[in-house]
């Protein structure tokens, strides 16, 4: 049975009103942010860098820039994070959630072989012993489609897309409910990419995780996901189901984010640009923080912030964060595209 279908199971990660302030920012990096995976879901966290993904992804394992003030609270599997001590932080860390990381090298130690590295966290924080550890680790191993002689290897006699699939073995290793993908397929190339892709899909069905997938590319994200949220200045923008919000995005920003994506079917010319920056974290946001680079931003648009709620005509679960939702909804390319600012938003 999934877990998702019995009615008192808490969601595998379940986000709600979380605002995240640094200091020195006029404003918070994460602004009451909502977002919920269950058991066997994939959900994709999209946005441009610097919309607070990250962020969001590391608030669930607690890893917290110094200094930060977090409010609302990060459930994973019905526990509140904000609320852990240090020493349930580290049962939650090797036993019930796990991140993958964007860049394999730089978090795999190179002067140890990949045996250490699976092994350790069980060793010294399950106290489990040498050979049921090293036993666990080819099982994963073999899991991600590598072979026991992994377990010798040192990081620099791996590939690329060999030592991604290490640190999703690493990622299993404690069987986590949910695991953190961070663009864990930015240094891969193409091909390596659609395997690992293909490999995190199999492995989420076969170990019932839930997964957060966080990546820039949208592209990626209608590949692998269930639903999408999309993210702008610490802000949840629209989320929803994967092909419903791919076909008919009901915010200024999700369009543009699309219109903005190569397709091999896109009219010949350059690509659509999304004019202007975001909001600085020196910048208060008294309105909608894309206003300043919105077509149909009016007066109400810098005065007041959005809600997030249901689109007019939208399948169950699709929300978006716009007072204009009405004039959107048409495929990729029929917004036109991206626009430049309006005056005095500039």
């Amino acid at each position: 049975m999934n877990l998702s279908d019995a009615p008192d199971t808490p969601a595998t990660l379940d986000i709600r009103g979380l605002r995240l302030r640094l200091p020195e920012s006029a404003r918070p990096v994460l602004d009451g942010v909502d977002l919920t995976v269950e058991a066997r879901e994939t959900v994709a966290l999209v946005g441009e860098s610097g919309s607070g993904k990250t962020l969001t992804s590391r608030s669930v394992l607690g890893l917290l820039p110094a200094g930060a003030e977090a409010e609302g609270t990060v459930r994973v599997v019905g526990d509140d994070v904000l609320a852990m001590s240090p020493a349930r932080l580290r049962i939650l860390r090797t036993s019930t959630a796990a991140m993958i990381f964007q860049d394999p090298r730089a978090a795999i130690n190179p002067l140890r072989r990949v045996g250490d590295f699976l092994t350790e966290s069980l060793r010294l924080n399950a106290r489990m012993k040498k050979g049921a550890a090293e036993a666990r680790a080819v099982r994963m191993l073999e899991a991600v489609g590598l072979s026991a002689a992994a377990l010798r290897k040192y990081p620099g006699q791996l590939s690329g897309g060999m030592l991604q699939r290490v640190m999703i073995a690493a990622a299993l290793m404690g069987d986590p409910a949910l695991i953190l993908a961070d663009e864990p397929t930015t240094a891969l190339d193409v091909t390596t990419q659609a395997e690992v892709v293909a490999l995190l899909g199999e492995l989420r069905e076969s170990f019932g995780t839930g997964l957060l997938f966080v990546t820039h590319d949208l592209g990626l994200a209608a590949a692998i996901s269930d639903r999408v949220y999309v993210m702008y200045a610490g802000r949840i923008a629209e989320t929803g189901p994967a092909g419903e919000l791919f076909a008919r995005p009901r915010h200024p920003y999700t369009a543009a984010l699309l219109d903005s994506t190569p397709r091999l079917d896109a009219p010949r010319g350059r690509l659509a640009a999304i004019e202007g920056r975001p909001p600085s974290l020196r910048e208060e946001v008294a309105g909608c923080p894309f206003a300043a680079r919105c077509a149909y931003a009016t007066d109400l648009c810098g005065r007041e912030a959005p809600a997030l709620l249901p689109p007019a005509g939208g399948l169950p679960g699709h929300l978006a964060s716009c007072h204009h939702t009405d004039r959107l909804g048409g495929a990729p390319g029929e917004h036109g595209r991206s626009p430049a600012p309006k005056e005095g938003h500039r």
